[in-house]
């Protein structure tokens, strides 16, 4: 299957997910011939499963954030629209990803951003909850690699956001029927699960204090 600057890229930023990066590739292959993934600093097997799962791999030697490894995965591609997706996800499909990059597709969204719909409680409570923080989005490249700090940024999410307004982009939310993610606390254990998603909210709750604070 011959890649094309036309045919959209997925883009997976991985930080130790060996144990499901390789179906989320799997399912993306279905959909182009091109999938990138950036192994932000993983110390388990996550570089050798996506590559062997068919994924060129960005092997990062320390981790540097989604931010960062989003960036490193967006310079790996020459795609005009890429389809981000996290790297943990169950219940995936080519539909879903064509929900996504469809719109962009067409010129009649500059962003679309999926919601999960179905997929389970404790996702889809999430999810709906803060839907702007959703991973599963599809764009321009050349619009996200316009984002301001986005490489610094170890959850991006707030940044895109503020970027979609100071641009004036047209934006909207697909649900993603049936999709879910596995959280930290089934990955990490209880308390690691905790800690670890109570870093990342205070990563990104905190987003507008730091650019405050750094004259942005």
């Amino acid at each position: 299957m011959s890649v094309s600057a036309s045919s959209p890229a997925v883009v997976i930023a991985a930080f130790n997910e060996e144990d499901t990066v390789a179906e989320v590739v799997r399912v993306a292959r279905t959909f182009t011939a091109e999938v990138v993934v950036a192994s932000d600093g993983s110390v388990d097997d996550t570089a050798r499963v996506a590559r062997e799962a068919g994924a060129v791999v960005v092997d990062l030697p320390q981790n540097v954030g989604k931010g960062g490894a989003l960036h490193a995965a967006l310079l790996a591609t020459h795609a005009e629209v890429v389809v981000l997706l996290d790297a943990d996800l169950t219940g995936l499909s080519a539909e879903h990803l064509r929900m996504l990059s469809d719109p962009v597709l067409r010129g009649e969204l500059d962003m679309s951003i999926g919601v999960f719909e179905g997929g389970g409680f404790v996702t889809d409570w999430g999810n709906k909850l803060t839907p702007h923080l959703s991973g599963q989005r599809s764009c321009r490249r050349e619009w996200l690699l316009a984002v301001p700090d986005l490489a610094a940024e170890r959850w991006p999410e707030p940044a895109i956001t503020r970027h979609l307004k100071a641009t004036g982009a047209r934006w909207a939310y697909v649900e993603l029927p049936n999709v879910a993610q596995v959280v930290k606390e089934k990955k990490r254990g209880f308390w690691g699960g905790a800690k670890a998603r109570t870093k990342m909210y205070v990563s990104l709750l905190t987003y507008r204090a730091r650019r405050r604070k750094n004259g942005a």
